[in-house]
């Protein structure tokens, strides 16, 4: 879940412990260019107030101008599209003639934000669903796999960390990781046996266990919104941990240290009867080459390569780590 969205349900739920009406408006499809995606949201308070954002500010500006001429009159949930004609989409600032709908809610105490955020704050995926005929709310527990949509009348959003991160050992570097990966809405799990380690580790949001990293692996079923990275340096607690989670569905898994280490780490992996196409998915020396060298140096490029292969971008648009030489030889 964006830390953007998640600050628009506090601050709505703010204004309704002051007494105060809103509404909350939901990105539920876009059809060419958008600039927010799917499940973006917005909070409107009836003196025009706003957080949270559906667009680059144009679409934002209508709604409040309509909240702030007619005040906040609906009593159930409206469907609302923007940019359907080239002259809409060039007012609204919608590129590449781009559309975007909208779901418009009127919050209300029965809305059940508050349980919302309560059941986010203890780490759930939760789907809120909304009748449009009268915005009766439920709340469900949601699977990662899931998607938001609109299902014989019902909107169904998702609220949560939909994205899970494992963490093999408890040192710095992990600290570091572990701070911007949860400050990026995942769920972070550190995994560390070592009780010297696992000793003044405390980050808030962070979950820390006293396991075999293998057995974490197994025990999470990882699925293709996981990663796994390692980062104690030592075989007897990444290599197997790194051989589960490479039989997984995990969309990323990586290991820290250098190419020679890299290499030999590879060659220790095939004993373990992992094919050439699990081994490709290897991702070592960790990281995008960004020039890093300190802790949170490596920690931002760790981060900066999951959220490309997170989002699909091409390899051929990537320079990860292990190109880094090549590249200064060549210059």
């Amino acid at each position: 879940m964006d830390s953007i969205d998640l600050d628009v349900l506090k601050t709505c739920a703010a204004w309704l412990a002051a007494g105060r009406r809103c509404q909350l408006v939901t990105v539920i499809k876009t059809w060419g260019s958008s600039p927010r995606p799917i499940g973006a949201t917005l909070g409107i308070c009836e003196d025009g107030s706003v957080v949270g954002s559906v667009s680059g500010g144009c679409i934002e500006d209508d709604l409040i101008a309509k909240v702030r001429d007619n005040g906040i009159q609906i009593t159930r949930p409206e469907i609302l599209s923007y940019g359907i004609s080239a002259d809409e989409a060039h007012r609204f600032g919608l590129p590449c003639g781009g559309t975007i709908e909208l779901a418009i809610e009127p919050l209300t105490p029965a809305s059940g934000i508050d349980a919302l955020l309560a059941r986010l704050e203890g780490g759930e995926l939760v789907e809120r669903r909304v009748r449009l005929a009268d915005g009766a709310v439920s709340l469900h527990p949601a699977q990662p796999s899931a998607i938001q949509r609109i299902e014989n009348d019902v909107l169904h959003t998702l609220h949560g960390p939909r994205w899970r991160l494992y963490i093999i050992g408890a040192g710095p570097l992990s600290r570091f990781l572990a701070q911007v990966a949860a400050g990026m809405d995942y769920r972070v799990t550190v995994c560390d046996p070592r009780e010297e380690y696992r000793s003044g580790f405390n980050i808030p949001g962070v979950t820390l266990v006293h396991a075999m990293p293998d057995d974490l692996v197994l025990e999470a079923k990882l699925d293709a919104r996981s990663a796994v990275v390692a980062l104690t340096h030592d075989p007897k607690l990444d290599d197997l941990a790194l051989m589960e989670a490479l039989k997984s569905d995990a969309f990323y898994v990586g290991a820290i240290g250098s190419r020679l280490n890299n290499m030999k780490r590879r060659e220790r992996l095939k004993l373990f009867d992992l094919t050439d196409t699990q081994l490709a998915r290897l991702h070592g020396p960790i990281g995008l080459y960004i020039g890093s060298k300190t802790p949170s140096e490596i920690a931002i490029s760790i981060m900066a390569e999951m959220t490309a292969v997170k989002n699909a971008v091409p390899e051929a648009m990537l320079v990860p780590h292990a190109a880094a030489p090549t590249l200064a030889s060549a210059a």
